[in-house]
């Protein structure tokens, strides 16, 4: 039932990922699950770039050095902290927007629908047993200097996927008759 996956569905945090290899037709389940979100005037604005293997150690370079050059406040620890990042996923997919040229539709709807092909691949991964987090870091505005993105491409942020060991916690919400008023 869709609805559990939808309740099971977690933040799994990188630091949480073990070694174990994520496999490339898991990746592509995710990326084909992300292909079917809801886009209005079918511009399917979402687009993905698979980062993974020694390409990882170079993203986390890169966000290192962009942290160095643009950061007011210098803290060693974080500095480190943002290089081992990609290292401790299997894959990181980067997430971006594709602007339709004739802006035939809002530019929130087009997040909005890249939004939504997020949504779907976490509950790939959430059915995959794959942890999976979305960061949105600001040095995600540096991105156009590392991957081959088109003039009217967006960044979005950062979805990181990897296996983990245990048990992820239970989720809890307000109930929705908290959030409701019915007319």
């Amino acid at each position: 039932m869709i609805l559990k996956t939808i309740q099971e569905r977690r933040s799994v945090f990188p630091a949480q990922y073990n070694q174990d290899r994520v496999s490339k037709e898991e990746i592509v389940q995710l990326l084909e699950a992300a292909n079917w979100a809801p886009t209005h005037r079918k511009t399917e604005p979402w687009r993905f770039y698979v980062v993974t293997g020694n390409q990882l150690e170079n993203l986390g370079d890169f966000l290192a050095d962009m942290y160095r050059k643009t950061t007011t406040k210098f803290s060693e620890f974080k500095l480190q902290k943002i290089k081992a990042k990609p290292l401790q996923a299997s894959h990181v997919i980067v997430i971006c927007m594709e602007r339709d040229l004739k802006e035939r539709v809002p530019e929130w709807e087009e997040v909005a629908a890249t939004a939504m092909a997020v949504q779907n691949m976490w509950l790939m991964a959430t059915e995959l047993k794959l942890g999976s987090y979305w960061s949105s870091p600001t040095l995600i505005n540096q991105m156009g200097d590392f991957l081959p993105m088109k003039e009217n491409e967006t960044c979005l942020g950062f979805f990181y996927v990897g296996n983990y060991d245990g048990e992820i916690p239970k989720g809890e919400r307000k109930p929705i008759e908290d959030k409701v008023t019915w007319l």
